[in-house]
């Protein structure tokens, strides 16, 4: 496994991160779970990343007890707030309130005294950012998180956030947690750039489409797949991907990858990029997926992938 620094920052996480969206609490039970924690960091995976909506505090419960006897120091554990966690109006968003009250119910369930990273699970409209930096720079002056970050965030959000942090002399943003994979590109344009220009790294989620780079759906809609039962991939699961996925396939089987592995480093073989949280239901899929930390494609690869996916985002004319 290798490792990489978030942003400009000296913390070092693994190349393949685990991450316990619709997972842990949900599709995987704690008595599953355990085994794939453990064979992640066997496999030299030391960054586990939850958020508190995961199972409404299931994950995050879940991942606490599997972790309360390791070492903490080997560990990066990261969380996020910003969903409403109940019906209350104030159990939501940005306020500092909310995440003042939420830090400490996440660091109860990970039984824990600190997260390595905290992300603003989205941008909230009705918080001042001034507000939302200076709690952020509060937790990290109490021990409580150690760097702060965003997810979801658009490009003019994060300057916004960082000019602020910087105007306050606050700690300001160290990285931003969004969407990206061979399907879904957005980020090139805009977002990874201001990241660059702000010393932020990219942890970036659904790297693999949900499933659907993995190839599972190329031959039809398994009933018992996240395709068969969710609305997640409603706008990616198209025959124009379909068809880009099994030309993918042929390429990674002629590379001796599967396709899950060839998708994986391809976001990797960008220098912008910290990690890819990848999601794991079964023991085997954590030992294929860090296979892609040693993977290198070279140009003529990465040529033809580009032909296969013919999407690289551009930015509007203005």
């Amino acid at each position: 496994m290798k490792y990489r620094n978030i942003g400009r920052t000296g913390l070092k996480v693994s190349e393949v991160a685990l991450g316990a969206w619709l997972t842990y609490g949900g599709t995987v039970a704690a008595n599953q779970a355990a085994p794939i924690v453990k064979k992640a960091l066997e496999n030299g995976i030391n960054f586990i990343d939850v958020a508190d909506i995961y199972a409404k505090g299931e994950a995050e419960r879940i991942v606490g007890e599997i972790t309360k006897d390791l070492r903490r120091s080997d560990l990066v554990i990261s969380s996020k707030v910003f969903w409403p966690m109940s019906e209350n109006a104030n159990d939501r968003g940005l306020s500092r309130k909310h995440i003042m009250e939420s830090i400490h119910k996440s660091l109860k369930r990970l039984q824990t005294d600190y997260l390595d990273m905290y992300f603003c699970h989205r941008h909230d409209p009705d918080t001042p950012i001034e507000e939302v930096v200076r709690t952020m720079d509060n937790l990290v002056h109490q021990g409580k998180v150690l760097y702060w970050g965003t997810s979801v965030w658009q490009a003019d959000q994060i300057e916004i956030a960082v000019g602020t942090a910087r105007e306050l002399r606050n700690y300001q943003p160290s990285v931003e947690q969004p969407r990206y994979n061979m399907l879904d590109r957005h980020i090139e344009t805009d977002v990874m750039p201001a990241c660059v220009r702000n010393g932020m790294g990219l942890t970036v989620w659904s790297p693999l489409a949900q499933g659907l780079l993995t190839g599972k759906y190329n031959d039809g809609i398994p009933s018992d797949s996240r395709g068969g039962t969710s609305n997640w991939l409603r706008n990616d699961l198209t025959e124009e991907n379909i068809a880009r996925v099994r030309k993918l396939a042929k390429l990674a089987e002629s590379l001796d990858l599967t396709t899950s592995q060839l998708a994986l480093a391809w976001i990797l073989r960008r220098p912008e990029i910290s990690c890819v949280i990848t999601g794991a239901t079964k023991v085997e899929h954590v030992e294929q997926n860090v296979i892609a930390s040693d993977v290198v494609l070279s140009d003529s690869v990465l040529k033809e992938i580009e032909t296969i996916l013919d999407n690289r985002p551009r930015k509007p004319a203005m």
